[in-house]
C-alpha cells in the first residue's frame, strides 16, 4: 500500500520542466510572505481600534490597487517579459510592506494599501504567463497545480506563522511579509532564465499581429463574470470569516491562523494527486461546478447550530478546500487554453483582474452586510450566489459543446 501511494505521488510530479519547479519554489517563498493580508481586518480592528467599516475600506482599496496592478502587470508581461515584472513587483512590494508596519495614520495606510496591492497583483499575470510558457507539453494543468501547491503550502505556513506573530506583534507581520517578498524577487533574479527574445522584438510582433483581445472573446468575458461571483465567495472565507471567528465564536488569533493554514496544507498534500487522477476523465466545467457547490456547503456549515466553534470552522475549511481543489486548477487551465504567445499576459491580466474586482466588491459588501444584518444573512447570501454561479457555469459548458 505504501509503495502504491509513493508511486502515485511520484507519477503526479514527474515530467514537469525545471523552470516550472523554479517558478513554483519562488511562488512558495512569495506566498509564505502572505501572512499579513488575512489579518488585515484584525490589524485594523484589534490593533489600531478602527471600526469594521474601516477594515472593509482597507480591503476594498487593496482590491482597487490589485485591479490596476493586474492591468499594468499583464501589459508589461507582453512587452518586457514575465521575468522582469515578477522581480520588480516582488522587491518593490516587499519594501512597501515593511514601511506599512511603521504607519498608524489612516489616510497614509490607505495610500500604502493601494501601492502594496498594485505591486502584489502585478506579479500574478506575469507568473501565470511564465507557467504557460515553460510548461512541458501535456503538463499544463499539473504545472498550474504544482504552482497552486507551492502557493498554498506557502499560504499554510504563512498563515500559521502569521497567527503566532500576530499574537505577539501585528506590525511584525508586515516586516516579515515584506522581507520574504524581497527574498522571492532575489531568487527569481538568480534562478529563472533570461528571455532570449528582446522586449522590442516582442512589442513589434504584438503590433504587427492580429491578436485577439480578451475583452473581445465573448465566452471568456462570460467566464470572467462567473469567476467574479465565485471569487467574491472565495475571498470572504479568508477576509470576513476570520473576524467572525474572533468576534462571534471567540476563537483566538493562534487558532485562526492554524485553521486558515489548514487550507494550504490539504492542497499541498492532495491536489496534485487528485488532479493527475481526474484530469481528462470529465469536462473541466463539470469539475468546476462540483467545486462551486462544495464551497456553498462550506458556508452552510457556518450556519449550523450546536457545533463547537473550532470544530465547525475546521470542518468548513476542509469542505471549502475540497471545492477549491476541484474548481481552481481547471479554471486556470481554461484561461490559458485561450491564449497565444502574444496575448498571454493580457488574458492572465483579465483573469487576475476578475479576482481583484472580487476583492473590491466582496469584502466591503461582506463587512457591510455583516455589520447591518448579521453574519448569518451574509452566509445565506453567499450560498445563494454560489448556487447561481454553478448554474451559470453549467450554461457556459453547454455553449462550449
Amino acid at each position: 500500500m505504501i509503495k502504491k501511494v509513493t508511486a502515485t505521488y511520484k507519477q503526479s510530479f514527474s515530467g514537469l520542466s525545471r523552470e516550472t519547479w523554479v517558478l513554483s519554489i519562488v511562488m512558495f517563498i512569495n506566498r509564505s510572505s502572505s501572512m499579513a493580508v488575512p489579518f488585515m481586518s484584525l490589524y485594523m480592528t484589534q490593533y489600531l481600534h478602527r471600526a469594521p467599516s474601516d477594515a472593509g475600506l482597507i480591503i476594498t482599496l487593496f482590491g482597487l490597487g490589485s485591479i490596476a496592478g493586474a492591468t499594468v502587470g499583464g501589459k508589461l508581461t507582453d512587452v518586457i517579459g514575465f521575468r522582469s515584472v515578477q522581480i520588480y513587483s516582488s522587491v518593490i512590494g516587499g519594501v512597501f510592506f515593511i514601511l506599512y508596519s511603521t504607519i498608524t495614520q489612516f489616510n497614509i495606510l490607505c495610500l500604502f494599501t493601494l501601492l502594496i496591492s498594485f505591486f502584489s497583483e502585478a506579479f500574478k499575470p506575469a507568473n501565470y504567463a511564465a507557467i504557460t510558457s515553460y510548461a512541458a507539453p501535456g503538463t499544463e494543468t499539473r504545472s498550474f497545480s504544482l504552482n497552486r501547491l507551492a502557493n498554498n503550502m506557502g499560504f499554510a505556513i504563512g498563515s500559521a506563522i502569521g497567527g503566532i506573530v500576530a499574537s505577539f506583534s501585528y506590525p511584525m507581520l508586515f516586516i516579515v511579509d515584506g522581507s520574504v517578498s524581497i527574498l522571492a524577487g532575489i531568487a527569481l533574479l538568480f534562478f529563472l532564465p533570461v528571455l532570449h527574445v528582446l522586449p522590442k522584438t516582442v512589442a513589434e510582433k504584438i503590433r504587427n499581429s492580429a491578436v485577439l483581445k480578451p475583452w473581445k472573446d465573448v465566452l471568456f468575458v462570460k467566464f470572467l463574470l462567473l469567476n467574479i461571483m465565485l471569487t467574491i465567495c472565495f475571498f470572504l472565507m479568508f477576509r470576513v470569516a476570520p473576524l467572525f471567528y474572533k468576534e462571534i465564536w471567540h476563537i483566538d488569533e493562534f487558532w485562526i491562523g492554524l485553521i486558515l493554514g489548514l487550507n494550504g496544507l490539504i492542497i499541498a498534500l492532495f491536489e496534485m494527486v487528485m488532479v493527475s487522477k481526474i484530469e481528462n476523465k470529465r469536462s473541466p466545467i463539470q469539475y468546476i461546478i462540483m467545486g462551486v457547490l462544495l464551497i456553498a456547503v462550506a458556508y452552510c456549515i457556518l450556519l449550523l447550530p450546536g457545533i463547537t466553534p473550532i470544530v465547525a470552522a475546521i470542518l468548513a475549511i476542509i469542505v471549502f478546500t475540497i471545492g477549491e481543489m476541484l474548481a481552481l486548477p481547471f479554471i486556470n487551465t481554461f484561461v490559458m487554453s485561450r491564449t497565444n504567445d502574444h496575448n498571454r499576459g493580457q488574458y492572465a491580466a483579465g483573469y487576475t483582474m476578475s479576482w481583484s474586482i472580487s476583492q473590491v466588491i466582496g469584502p466591503s459588501a461582506g463587512f457591510y452586510l455583516a455589520e447591518m444584518y448579521g453574519y448569518n444573512w451574509l452566509w445565506t447570501g453567499l450560498i445563494v450566489l454560489l448556487l447561481v454561479c454553478a448554474w451559470g457555469f453549467k450554461l457556459l459548458g453547454r455553449n462550449m459543446d
